[in-house]
């Protein structure tokens, strides 16, 4: 077990070892983000409609 001022001393090593992004690739991952949670959500209401779609048929054929 370090010392407290030696782990300090550490923590701070390794944080200065950090890259960290440009505000352009921050804006660019947030878009891309946002954009595919818009694809998926997209994609998983049309698998919805057509589950119900279907569901619906197959019901109104036994009923």
């Amino acid at each position: 077990m370090a010392n407290p001022i030696q782990f300090i001393s550490q923590v701070r090593a390794e944080v200065a070892k950090v890259v960290w992004p440009t505000r352009r690739e921050v804006a660019l991952t947030t878009v891309m983000v946002f954009l595919m949670a818009a694809l998926a959500a997209l994609f998983f209401s049309i698998v919805d409609l057509g589950i119900r779609w279907g569901l619906q048929g197959v019901l109104q054929v036994f009923s």
